[in-house]
C-alpha cells in the first residue's frame, strides 16, 4: 500500500518525535508499505522517509520547485522518485491521488492544513481512504478537544468523526491502516445540519 506521511519538516522540534516517527515508517517498511510524502529531509518528513528507505522500501518525494530554488527546506535526496511541482497545491494533489492511506504525524500550520484537506475531501465523499492520526506523546489531544468542542457547538456533525482515528500506538496505526473498511460511515449526514 502506498502511505502518505504528513508531519513536521523543522529539524529543531524534540527529537523524541523524529525517533517514534522512524520507528512508525520503519514498521510499515517491513510490513511491504510503500511512501509518498512531501520530499523534507528534516523532523518527521526526514524520518519517515529514512525509515521506509533504511527497511526496502520505495519512496516517492513530492516538492514544489521553489523549494528547491530557494533553499526553502532540506529535500531528502535518497528517493526513489522526485516529483517537482510549480505550487504547493500540485504538490498536494499527487499526494493525495497517489496515497491509499493517510498518516498524519505531529506537525505544524502545513501539517495540520494537509490534515484537514484530506478530511474536508474525504467528508465530501472524494475519496474513502483510511486517515490515521498518530498521536505521538499526546501531540494532538489538544486538537481532539477542539473537534469535541466544534462538534458541541454544532459547527461540525458528529459523524466527522468516523472519517479518521486518532491513535496513540504504533501498532494500532498500523492496524487501522491495514485494516480499514469505510463500512458504517454515514456519509449523507455528513453535510447536514
Amino acid at each position: 500500500m502506498k502511505i502518505c506521511v504528513f508531519g513536521a519538516a523543522s529539524d529543531r522540534i524534540d527529537k523524541k518525535y523524529v525517533t517514534d516517527c522512524y520507528g512508525l515508517a520503519a514498521a510499515l517498511a517491513k510490513r511491504g508499505h510503500e511512501l509518498v510524502f512531501g520530499a523534507g529531509g528534516e523532523g518527521l518528513m526526514g524520518a519517515a522517509a529514512r525509515g521506509f528507505k533504511d527497511n526496502g522500501a520505495r519512496v516517492h518525494g513530492v516538492i514544489p520547485q521553489f523549494f528547491v530554488d530557494s533553499g526553502y527546506e532540506a529535500i531528502f535526496k535518497d528517493c526513489d522518485e522526485h516529483t517537482f511541482t510549480d505550487t504547493m497545491a500540485e504538490r498536494k494533489s499527487i499526494m493525495e491521488t497517489e496515497a491509499e492511506a493517510f498518516i498524519i504525524t505531529p506537525g505544524g500550520i502545513g501539517t495540520f492544513e494537509e490534515f484537514f484537506e484530506v478530511l474536508t475531501l474525504k467528508q465530501l465523499g472524494r475519496h474513502k481512504k483510511p486517515i490515521a492520526v498518530y498521536n505521538s506523546y499526546g501531540y494532538f489531544d489538544g486538537l481532539q478537544r477542539y473537534i469535541d468542542g466544534i462538534i458541541d457547538m454544532k459547527f461540525v456533525n458528529k459523524e466527522c468523526k468516523l472519517l479518521y482515528s486518532v491513535i496513540d500506538k504504533r501498532e494500532e496505526v498500523i492496524d487501522y491502516i491495514e485494516n480499514y473498511s469505510p463500512v458504517g460511515v454515514k456519509w449523507d449526514l455528513l453535510k447536514r445540519n
